[in-house]
């Protein structure tokens, strides 16, 4: 049965989400048109697959702390946790001693270990999440320096470099790597019932615990999930750049959340997805790339993230009053 348009805009206004992702397609839309006009090389294929490779590191961090800011927790760590993971994947991809698999899972591994921490400490430590992975980030920082022995870990395997240049049908694999996570979390999040307790737990936890949910259950599957994320990136970041870095990653969490408030998930939790997610970190990378294709100085560069970074929350402050 078609819809009148009296309802049709009765059934957008129910979901105040689509209209946040229409206008972040409006401005990813009005940026590359500035963009390509400002560098005709913007519109080249090779240039396009380049930006989606770069921007698959932070889309993946995202996709993991959209999560976490699901329940109404903040995940501080990313970075220093993409970093330890790296390391640990880079390690044991130095040689053929080990199969390809063996670093992936350990570098995986990593990362939901050191999620599952802060998900212990912030509901059975009764820790703020700020303050949790704000130590976890000091911590895995600090762990990522120790097993490397402070210098990067180079000469690993042709297999393994090829996770972060190699292509797939003409695919950058980083990108395949960044879809299949949003696609498996999109469904996750939506279609089972661990991912609409997620929800539950940040929309009104007391209400969710009162009507049966596992709110620590969740929020732990949270950020055990979301260190998983940063442990995958960790993997492409050492892959692409051919050597595990224990510096790597640094502020890498700020563009990530930056991206996902963007994309219209609430800081207080129970609002948003994947999808907004996506899209918000296209829009950093978009942005990014183009103030590099324009010269504009890394300096200034810090400044309009932050002021985007402020507007963001902003805009959803005013948006859940």
């Amino acid at each position: 049965m078609r819809r009148s348009p009296a309802e049709s805009v009765h059934g957008w206004k129910k979901r105040p989400g689509a209209w946040r992702h229409i206008g972040l397609v409006f401005a990813l839309a009005v940026l590359c048109v500035i963009l390509a006009s400002a560098r005709p090389q913007a519109v080249s294929v090779g240039y396009v697959l380049t930006l989606l490779r770069q921007i698959a590191i932070n889309g993946i961090l995202a996709v993991g702390v959209t999560y976490v800011l699901l329940t109404g927790g903040v995940d501080l760590s990313l970075g220093s946790v993409l970093a330890l993971g790296g390391v640990v994947a880079a390690t044991f991809a130095r040689s053929g001693a080990y199969p390809l698999a063996v670093p992936l899972f350990l570098g995986v591994l990593t990362g939901a270990l050191c999620g599952g921490v802060n998900g212990l400490v912030v509901t059975k430590g009764r820790a703020a999440p700020f303050i949790a992975t704000l130590g976890m980030m000091t911590a895995a920082r600090g762990l990522a320096y120790i097993f490397s022995g402070g210098r990067p870990v180079s000469q690993l395997r042709p297999e393994f470099t090829h996770i972060g240049s190699g292509s797939l049908l003409g695919i950058p694999i980083p990108v395949v790597i960044l879809v299949v996570v949003a696609l498996v979390s999109a469904v996750f999040l939506r279609r089972t019932r661990a991912g609409r307790h997620i929800y539950a737990t940040g929309g009104n936890e007391a209400a969710a615990y009162a009507s049966g949910i596992n709110v620590h259950a969740a929020k732990i599957l949270a950020y055990t999930v979301c260190g998983a994320c940063a442990g995958i990136a960790g993997i492409v970041q050492a892959a692409r750049s051919t050597t595990g870095q224990p510096n790597a990653g640094i502020m890498y969490e700020l563009d990530a959340i930056a991206s996902v408030v963007i994309g219209g998930t609430s800081l207080g939790g129970g609002v948003g997805g994947v999808g907004g997610t996506l899209l918000g970190a296209v829009l950093m990378g978009v942005i990014s790339s183009g103030l590099d294709m324009l010269n504009v100085s890394s300096y200034y560069q810090q400044v309009v993230k932050g002021v985007i970074i402020v507007g963001a929350v902003m805009l959803d402050r005013r948006k859940t009053r």
